[in-house]
């Protein structure tokens, strides 16, 4: 008779834990002796990645441990008995013959109404009237769009909201983020000119506040961008500006390399906020690389709500000495930690592009620091 058991994965950490926390008194050992050594774990490190990385589970919806009854988070459990089949077409009825033309109606006026408004703030020419019309404005019709995908919201903290032109800087998941952000405050947004939807909404949303888009070529110019943030920030009748340093959408399960550009600013405040989205009844994580905003909007459209808990955490300032990098570890790790996420070190960039030279090269660094701390590159061994 056959048990079958689940075999718990034991993940190593011996290359890790060598290149980071090897011990400098250490006895010298022969150098032939120590590389043989050291292949061994880094081809079981490099079978691990293989097998199950930290980067591409990243960039995947998370794998929920029971089924919510919605076909995109598993097909399979459909056709397990009829008592399941009948309730997943029960509900495949209701969330697409009810709540979707509810929804979507919802968001029709939420976006119809945002676009009247902000066509009428921007003519308003006093800057004192305008600010204030326009943080109630948006306020409301981000609401109302959030109704629109059912959005279950909990802001915590909220002593610690950001204040006029300071940088709040969030982790990543879909640009439901900002909609459900701008529930409880109005940002100024940052970011890339987008095309479709998505640049509809931008050119509403610049007509009655100032946001920072910018082209495709500008981005790749990092003392121009940092220029505009900078000056925003310098300005007290600005709003304070809502960034996400990721850069990249990732699944809501970890928190990757912050980019230090909005770190690098002078004298400007960090007002982190921890977003923990609880995909049970639905996944706000968005795949650029496989769905457009429409599906994606679809998708949240027919799920069954968007819960997310918000956290304000008090405001952070750059300590004396401390790197724009340093810094934005420190950020990221705040975030990482309240918001229950795995702190990652990789660039989310990762997603798109190749291992950039400049990583393995970081990495061929440290590898020589440990030889050349621990290796013996004599005929002799003391070890």
């Amino acid at each position: 008779m056959y048990s079958y058991t689940i075999i718990e994965r034991v993940k190593t950490e011996t290359i890790h834990e060598k290149l980071h926390n090897f011990d400098e008194h250490t006895g010298k050992r022969n150098i032939v002796k120590l590389v043989v050594d050291d292949s061994f774990d880094f081809v079981m490190a490099g079978i691990e990645a293989i097998i199950d990385d930290q980067i591409t589970k990243s960039f995947r919806a998370e794998e929920l441990a029971s089924w919510n009854l919605l076909t995109r988070t598993s097909f399979t459990y459909t056709h397990i008995n009829w008592k399941l089949t009948f309730l997943w077409i029960a509900g495949f009825l209701f969330r697409y013959f009810f709540l979707f033309p509810i929804r979507f109606v919802t968001f029709f006026v939420g976006f119809s109404l945002m676009a009247l408004l902000t066509f009428i703030i921007g003519f308003i020419p006093n800057k004192r009237i305008k600010s204030f019309l326009n943080h109630h404005a948006m306020c409301m019709c981000m609401r109302i769009l959030a109704r629109s995908i059912s959005a279950i919201i909990r802001f915590k903290n909220r002593e610690n909201r950001a204040v006029k032109s300071g940088i709040c800087v969030a982790n990543h998941t879909s640009p439901t983020d900002v909609l459900i952000l701008s529930c409880d405050n109005c940002y100024a947004m940052i970011g890339q000119r987008q095309e479709g939807m998505l640049g509809l909404m931008q050119q509403l949303l610049s007509r009655s506040a100032d946001h920072i888009w910018f082209e495709r070529t500008e981005a790749n110019d990092r003392r121009k961008v940092i220029q505009r943030l900078q000056d925003h920030v310098d300005d007290p009748n600005k709003l304070p500006i809502l960034i996400f340093p990721e850069g990249t959408c990732i699944n809501n399960t970890s928190v990757m390399m912050f980019k230090k550009g909005s770190f690098e600013v002078v004298g400007s405040t960090i007002y982190p906020i921890a977003m923990k989205y609880d995909s049970r009844l639905g996944d706000a994580f968005w795949n650029s690389s496989e769905q457009s905003y429409g599906e994606y909007l679809f998708q949240m459209m027919t799920s069954w709500a968007i819960t997310c808990d918000v956290w304000y955490l008090p405001a952070i300032s750059r300590m004396d000495g401390e790197s724009a990098i340093d810094f934005a570890r420190r950020v990221k790790h705040t975030i990482a930690e309240k918001g229950g996420l795995v702190d990652l070190e990789w660039d989310g960039q990762l997603k798109r592009t190749k291992v950039p030279p400049k990583l393995i090269a970081e990495h061929q660094r440290l590898y020589w620091g440990y030889l050349s701390n621990l290796a013996s590159f004599s005929g002799s061994s003391e070890s």
